[in-house]
């Protein structure tokens, strides 16, 4: 890692940004979940974060990342024991994401829809296809993908055009999804279609679709300003056939389905920009403590101690925001209106907050000799990840309102 001025190396060390993770409810997590999180956390730090810089520069998808994680594995997270999974809570899934998003959203983000889908093919999938589709997606064999959104709909899962009209035995899909994370890699693709526009969002179903079928084409990785390791592209069907028994959710079932797996996601979303605001913090402080200017250390102006007291405050409440609904989660009770708040506050503090770890340490902190830029660039993102803020509004106010 390159020194930044004054022969300062900024970059924070693992056990530096740990000592800013304050701790989750100890009822909450058990003693074997604890040693998954701790493991993904020196797993981060050892093998993507020297890695994470060559992934956004060469703008693909960090499929390296991905086997690793699966040698790991962290593929199969939310899968039972039972089925060579490590069936964790939401609460210890979160803390593994936040430790993972702390070195890279990226990386987590891929590992968010991965697991998600593992999770609902264990839970969801009829038996034999259950048999079939499961191990490869828990030994991270296949690459799982999330398709909802679409073109022309954006947030509005429950307007999707994307048609799948039975013939005999098989589905026949049309249509087009966007925004597809690891999609330019994905070889088992998880496809909401609607079957009867007529029944509005009680015609949705979901569909398990071999990447490798015909009638499946896939646009190049979107050209972003940040997340590129996310491989995310469009996929599109033009008369892709599907056996019925690759139904993964029925007919009728489909939006609420994809509505549980958000869920969760946004909590996620949430763990996750409080590990890279952490990131922030701790490279901030480092940096400020050694700084000098003006005669002094930049730690001794009151301006840069009371904006980084606001980083630590932000940081505490998102953290609370997000664990309050992974619990709820967990336990089972609602969790639909935690989750948008958390993931509202979140998200809004990862971007101004980690803006704010940058301004303290001036010009250097637009270098790209530690994380802080690719950060500031993946919180910019998770505003629109499963669902953007605007959408959260929408879910909180009807709780308010309606």
């Amino acid at each position: 890692m390159e020194s930044l001025g004054n022969d300062l190396d900024v970059m924070p060390t693992a056990d530096l940004i740990a000592d800013l993770t304050p701790d989750v409810d100890d009822a909450a997590v058990d003693a074997s979940e604890q040693a998954i999180i701790d493991r993904a956390a020196e797993w981060a730090w050892t093998y993507v974060a020297p890695r994470a810089e060559t992934w956004e520069r060469e703008r693909r998808f960090a499929s390296e990342a991905f086997a690793s994680a699966a040698a790991e594995g962290l593929c199969g997270l939310l899968v039972p024991p039972a089925d060579g999974g490590k069936g964790i809570s939401s609460v210890a899934l979160a803390r593994v994401l936040e430790e993972i998003a702390a070195v890279d959203l990226s990386v987590a983000f891929s590992l968010v829809c991965h697991n998600n889908l593992a999770g609902a093919v264990s839970r969801r999938a009829p038996a034999e296809l259950r048999a079939r589709a499961l191990p490869s997606l828990v030994s991270g064999e296949r690459v799982g993908a999330f398709l909802l959104t679409e073109p022309g709909v954006g947030s509005d899962a429950a307007a999707i055009t994307t048609r799948a009209q039975r013939d005999g035995d098989e589905w026949i899909l049309d249509g087009a999804k966007a925004w597809v994370t690891n999609g330019t890699t994905a070889s088992l693709l998880s496809v909401y279609a609607q079957t009867d526009p007529a029944a509005g969002h009680r015609g949705i179903a979901a569909f398990l679709v071999d990447g490798n079928s015909d009638g499946i084409e896939r646009t190049a990785g979107y050209d972003l300003f940040g997340g590129h390791g996310l491989g995310t592209n469009g996929i599109s069907f033009h008369e892709c056939r599907v056996p019925d028994a690759d139904t993964l959710v029925p007919v009728g079932q489909g939006f609420a389905a994809a509505m549980e797996g958000i869920d969760l996601a946004r909590i996620l979303v949430s763990a996750m920009c409080c590990g890279m605001l952490r990131t922030g913090l701790a490279t901030a402080t480092s940096y400020v403590r050694e700084r000098q200017a003006f005669g002094s250390r930049l730690a001794d102006l009151q301006a840069v101690r009371f904006r980084l007291a606001d980083v630590a405050t932000d940081l505490e409440a998102a953290r609370l925001l997000a664990y309050r609904a992974a619990v709820a989660l967990a336990a089972g009770r609602p969790a639909a209106v935690m989750a948008a708040h958390a993931k509202k506050f979140a998200t809004r503090a990862a971007e101004r907050r980690l803006a704010d770890c940058m301004q303290v340490m001036g010009a250097n902190g637009a270098r790209r000799d530690h994380p802080l830029p690719r950060h500031l660039a993946t919180a910019r993102l998770t505003h629109y990840l499963d669902g953007a803020t605007e959408i959260q509004d929408v879910v909180i106010s009807r709780a308010l309102l309606d």
